[in-house]
């Protein structure tokens, strides 16, 4: 069950899709003065080492973020939102600390907002109650080793009537894909309102293929808006829905969000394409975004 360990991937090329929806999606939102709960159901350790061991065994990093900070052309500005937010964790051009989403949300956190950070993992649990303590940040930081899919339930709907939830477990167990559609479907029956970005990844599942489509039907059921994005490095099968594998790593990954803010599509529609260009890793790379609601 705690196989995974992201810190093997921190700073790859789902990281860096993920994170650029995050900041401008979260950038958006802290516009208004009423305080904002964020929900992390799938926290990690917060902050990760790329110089070490596990970030160099499989040095995917080199093909992520890496590549966003090394660009020599100007960047989309949701993309260069993303690079100057890893910068702000580094000293000199190299990125040696890459930060997760807790770190992410942290940097962008008024003294009025809270976050809510759940990590299951033991190992990832420490280190993330390690990294929080170095903040300081007393009340508005909160750690909890619990089940990210069940602990939402007790912090929606908020007091502010305001949040954004972060989904992005590891998918390393084949239920996770059902757990994370029948999250969202608790979720908007408590807070129709509330703003929920998820994340998966387009490998050689079914489940993983059909969970944006059944996001898209549970949204649609609600009456709600709603954004796909989706990145592809690489080609094969593997990132359509066949069974070819004979491609390592990971091919592809998207992000569905619904009550997405009005800017993040023409945001993305700017950062992907650039996106897509900078991290290919073969012909086969792209992108797509589709909206609705």
């Amino acid at each position: 069950m705690f196989s995974y360990r992201h810190a093997f991937h921190a700073g790859n090329h789902a990281d860096v899709l993920k994170h650029t929806v995050l900041i401008a999606t979260l950038t958006h939102l802290l516009l208004k003065e009423a305080p904002l709960l964020l929900l992390d159901t799938h926290a990690g350790a917060g902050l990760y080492r790329l110089d070490g061991d596990h970030a160099s065994t499989s040095a995917e990093s080199a093909d992520g973020v890496a590549r966003v900070l090394a660009a020599g052309t100007a960047l989309a500005p949701a993309l260069q939102d993303y690079a100057d937010a890893v910068r702000a964790f580094n000293r000199g051009a190299a990125a040696r600390v890459y930060p997760g989403s807790p770190f992410l949300m942290q940097r962008l956190l008024r003294q009025q907002d809270r976050l809510k950070l759940c990590e299951l993992h033991p190992t990832d649990a420490r280190a993330l109650e390690g990294n929080v303590a170095q903040l300081e940040a007393g009340r508005q930081i909160a750690v909890l080793r619990e089940d990210g899919f069940e602990a939402v339930r007790k912090f929606l709907p908020p007091p502010s009537r305001r949040a954004l939830l972060l989904c992005d477990p590891s998918y390393e167990i084949k239920t996770d894909y059902a757990r994370v559609a029948a999250m969202v479907q608790d979720a908007l029956r408590r807070f129709p309102t509330g703003v929920y970005a998820i994340w998966y990844p387009l490998i050689a599942r079914p489940e993983a293929h059909e969970l944006p489509r059944r996001l898209k039907t549970l949204v649609q059921k609600a009456g709600k808006p709603w954004l796909h994005a989706a990145l592809t490095v690489k080609g094969g099968r593997a990132a359509s829905a066949g069974t070819d594998t004979r491609r390592p790593g990971l091919p592809a990954s998207g992000m569905f969000l619904i009550n997405p803010p009005y800017t993040l599509e023409p945001a993305l529609r700017a950062a992907l394409p650039q996106m897509a260009a900078l991290l290919a890793q073969d012909k086969h790379a792209g992108w797509t975004l589709d909206s609705g609601g």
